[in-house]
């Protein structure tokens, strides 16, 4: 195998890794919060409102619009470190 395929590899292992985290982190706020332990966070209220609603509701639509900005920066990170940067 040469440079090249190696680093398109490794490459592609670095973006793997991003969007798996990141993605982990969405399931963890959608799912979890919002669903499984949604009971368990109703029983505190935020801003007037059972916080396992707000995070349905509200709380997860925050988090994915930050996890937006997070995949830019950590991927132009990436994109640096691998050589493939359009800057």
């Amino acid at each position: 195998m040469n440079k090249t395929k190696e680093q398109n590899r490794a490459y592609w292992i670095a973006n793997l890794k991003v969007i798996s985290i990141l993605l982990s982190i969405w399931l963890i706020v959608s799912f979890g919060f919002g669903i499984l332990f949604s009971e368990y966070l109703n029983k505190v209220q935020f801003f007037g409102f059972k916080l396992g609603f707000w995070w349905a509701q509200q709380g997860a639509i925050y988090v994915f619009v930050i996890l937006i900005f997070v995949y830019s920066f950590w991927m132009k990170r990436v994109d640096r470190q691998y050589g493939v940067s359009d800057i």
